[in-house]
């Protein structure tokens, strides 16, 4: 596996055997190795499950496979002459067209290295050096997964079972409590305001945290730091350094959950901890289903090598690897824009979406004020309702809304534990400026009817 690479150092040709990824991953290490480590011991945070997972015999062959003149009768991969592809093509909306053919088609087509298609694990760590800088003070590397959902499943699976504790958010991402509840785990709540997470709340919470009553301590946090779903809202700089010094304090890791970072709506994005963290406490997962497409079904994480090594070896005995075809897709399209191209694409995305969100706005302002508590988000693509005088919308929204024709989510979907929530989430994302105007009104009205 790529993160494996120590068994290989004395190859001769190691140039020709290692991605450039790999090689930086190398040098990372070492020079990480040179300097007085203030970085956790993670074995301690790996369930038992996660310690279990064992390196697939076959899998560890892939690396070889371009030595020249390599003589490959293991792995059992189909042979390339039976795909009945010769090309494949896209094209983008301003006509010009991305084409995977040749080598790159059949390395697209064939099972791949379970990290990713290097040559896309290469450009995002390039995306995650240039926009995040992070620290080269421990190793750490990039791994592409089946979404930005299927790197948290395995990110829960690896640190949590029925004896553990993990801090969230409340409220928090419904997706991640479809992956957290089966797991058994204990959720501790930390209260958020339009902020984000508070900080205090935290602290507090694991300084007067006793074992004997409240069972293990919690060593992780997961949260949704920029364009949160479900609130809308985005951390502070100054809330992010907070709790990175809580991290250290109270020996945590983070998951930092960002799939809406790049759609932050002021003139400079806000710094991620990935990139303020200086001692390898931040696991990072990024999508480009905001960006580029949902369907394609790509997300990265990146993570300290030691953990982004337990991750792949769950990808191995799960997917193999992420659909070669996307990757490969996905790869074309940014190699082609380039790091200046792939910005002024996130430009346009996020000038949209902050155009749709003033608009959603201007309509609920008009129709929903007096009725409910609201807040711009500062990124993203939702609005998070506090229903004025009602307990649980459950009933509100499931029902009475959908018979008014619209479409919204109960605040108890993200609840952790469930309970009445007064929250409703709304999205600005797919409705026309007509449509949120509309619903808008069909809102307000039903709000008015409801009223004691």
């Amino acid at each position: 596996m790529l993160y494996r690479t120590h068994n290989l150092v004395r190859t001769p040709n190691i140039r020709s055997i290692l991605s450039r990824q790999t090689h930086r991953v190398l040098l990372r290490t070492m020079c990480a190795a040179r300097e007085a480590s203030t970085a956790p011991n993670y074995d301690a945070f790996f369930n038992r499950r996660s310690l279990a997972r064992q390196p697939s015999a076959i899998r560890e062959l892939q690396p070889f496979l371009s030595i020249p003149g390599m003589i490959s009768l293991g792995g059992g991969m189909p042979n390339p002459t039976s795909f009945p592809f010769t090309s494949l093509e896209a094209e983008l909306v301003d006509g010009t067209k991305i084409t995977l053919k040749g080598s790159d088609l059949s390395e697209t087509l064939q099972y791949s290295a379970t990290p990713g298609l290097p040559r896309l694990v290469d450009l995002w760590t390039n995306i995650i050096e240039k926009e995040h800088t992070p620290s080269t003070a421990h190793a750490w590397g990039v791994g592409v997964t089946t979404g930005s959902q299927d790197g948290l499943a395995k990110i829960f699976d690896m640190f949590l079972d029925e004896n553990t504790s993990l801090l969230v958010e409340a409220p928090t991402y419904s997706g991640a409590l479809a992956s957290l509840v089966p797991l058994g785990c204990n959720l501790v709540k930390i209260p958020t305001d339009s902020d984000g997470l508070i900080p205090e709340e935290l602290d507090a919470t694991l300084s007067n945290w006793d074992c004997s009553v409240d069972g293990v301590k919690p060593k992780v946090l997961y949260t949704i730091p920029t364009g949160s779903n479900p609130t809308g809202a985005t951390l502070s700089l100054e809330r992010r350094n907070t709790l990175l010094k809580l991290a250290t304090k109270h020996d945590l890791l983070i998951i930092e959950d960002d799939p809406y970072y790049y759609l932050q709506f002021s003139e400079k994005r806000i710094s991620s901890m990935f990139s303020m963290c200086s001692d390898g406490r931040v696991l990072r997962c990024d999508s480009i289903s905001k960006l580029i497409s949902s369907g394609l079904r790509i997300g990265f994480v990146s993570a300290p090598t030691p953990i982004l090594h337990r991750i792949m070896l769950h990808q191995q005995s799960s997917t193999l690897h992420t659909c070669g075809v996307s990757q490969g897709l996905v790869y074309a399209l940014l190699n082609k824009w380039g790091p200046d191209g792939f910005e002024e694409h996130v430009q346009k995305v996020t000038a949209m979406y902050a155009k749709r969100r003033d608009d959603f706005m201007a309509s609920a302002k008009k129709h929903i004020t007096g009725k409910a508590e609201f807040h711009a988000p500062a990124a993203g693509m939702f609005v998070w309702f506090k229903l004025l005088g009602v307990e649980d919308s459950t009933d509100i929204i499931k029902e009475k809304a959908v018979e008014k024709l619209v479409l919204m989510v109960p605040g108890k979907a993200f609840t952790p534990g469930g309970g009445p929530s007064p929250y409703v989430r709304a999205t600005f994302s797919t409705a026309s400026k007509e449509d949120m105007e509309e619903a808008m009104r069909r809102f307000g009205e039903l709000l008015d009817e409801i009223k004691p």
